[in-house]
């Protein structure tokens, strides 16, 4: 399976963009200066629309959800594109997506960085701090901001393209841009509103990737595995 990742292109390419946006943004230091395009002392003037905290944030959290139950029952009941795919592919879909999104949950829940809109540079009371210290200490506010976890509502989908590369390689990147679109879509809503760093939707976007990409290394061999275990694979004739 490791072999099938160093000849697929998509998976080498963004192996390769994913930590250069990273390190560009990291030792950049792009977080601050790209945030204050949209916030200042004041603090965020998008924080309340309506587009981005009803339609984007609200809105976006609830499709999400809906999509991912859809593809749970998709594996016992598959219906649309999901009729391509085999049991086991329409089952590493749905571990995948959940699997994306528990990842960024567990780092968001160990790490205390709190949100740009409460720092004392847009109006807050919290100082600035590296989000890496937040995984050692609270910075005293309210935490839970690193990595972005609304952004994961679009990226954890990124585990389709795993599914249906084989079965439909045309389809698995169509699905692949599409759950990349969702991811930053979704993270530039909450960055303009003063929720999380650009930063914070790159690692949120990487996460999810890397968690599709770690659980289709593991498949292959947990198919042949189940394929061993069959009740149907060599059974001794009966005399």
């Amino acid at each position: 399976m490791q072999e099938n990742h160093k000849r697929d292109r998509v998976v080498v390419g963004l192996n390769l963009a994913l930590p250069l946006a990273l390190a560009a943004c990291e030792l950049g230091h792009l977080d601050m200066p790209l945030a204050r395009l949209f916030g200042g002392p004041a603090g965020f003037a998008l924080r309340e629309h309506w587009m981005l905290a009803e339609v984007l944030h609200g809105g976006g959290r609830v499709l999400s959800w809906t999509l991912a139950l859809g593809l749970c029952l998709g594996v016992w009941w598959p219906f649309g594109w999901l009729r391509r795919l085999a049991l086991s592919q329409r089952l590493q879909l749905a571990v995948g997506t959940l699997a994306a999104v528990i990842t960024v949950s567990l780092v968001k829940n160990h790490n205390g960085t709190s949100c740009p809109w409460d720092l004392t540079d847009f109006g807050g009371l919290i100082p600035p701090a590296s989000h890496w210290l937040g995984f050692l200490t609270p910075d005293g506010g309210s935490g839970r901001c690193f990595p972005a976890g609304h952004a994961s509502a679009g990226f954890a989908f990124v585990a389709g393209y795993f599914a249906f590369r084989h079965a439909d390689p045309v389809l698995a990147r169509r699905w692949l841009a599409a759950a990349l679109l969702a991811g930053f879509v979704l993270g530039m809503g909450q960055q303009l509103r003063g929720a999380h760093f650009m930063s914070h939707t790159l690692w949120s976007a990487a996460l999810c990737w890397w968690a599709a990409l770690a659980l289709d290394a593991l498949w292959r061999p947990l198919q042949r595995l189940q394929q061993g275990l069959s009740p149907y694979q060599g059974n001794p004739r009966l005399p």
